[in-house]
């Protein structure tokens, strides 16, 4: 299946996510579109990490797309977990690059059956552990 902008999704994307969501085998996964921009591929499924270890690795190159299993508290319900798709696109990033990340989202997105929350990022306020926590906190 690929998306308005002619990318594909690696399978190896998808398997990962299954792993993750099935399986609690991973804390997160990490995506990119490869060098020719024909394909989003996993980067990197890292089984554990903290939020602000994995906001440093998200934030620190470039566009990407990732999903983390976030953990949280609810008041008077006790721990939960929602998955968490993040688009994430830099202020300072190429208009191309921010233009093929925006289209090539969905073929990603739509292939991830059972993502609770979807965080679009161009700044590290969009993707605090609180801004999340409330997205989490509103969804059901």
């Amino acid at each position: 299946m690929s998306s308005a902008s002619g990318v594909n999704v690696e399978d190896r994307c998808l398997e990962a996510f299954q792993e993750l969501k099935l399986k609690k085998k991973y804390k997160y996964l990490l995506y990119k579109l490869d060098d020719d921009n024909k394909s989003i591929i996993l980067e990197k499924a890292v089984e554990e990490s903290t939020y602000d270890d994995f906001i440093g690795i998200l934030t620190s190159s470039g566009p990407r797309y990732a999903v983390y299993d976030f953990e949280y508290e609810k008041p008077g319900e006790g721990q939960r977990n929602k998955i968490a798709f993040y688009s994430w696109t830099p202020d300072d990033s190429k208009v191309k690059e921010k233009m093929l990340y925006a289209s090539s989202k969905e073929a990603i997105r739509k292939r991830l059956v059972g993502v609770a929350i979807e965080i679009q990022g161009t700044d590290l306020s969009e993707v605090s552990y609180d801004a999340v926590l409330e997205k989490a906190n509103r969804s059901n």
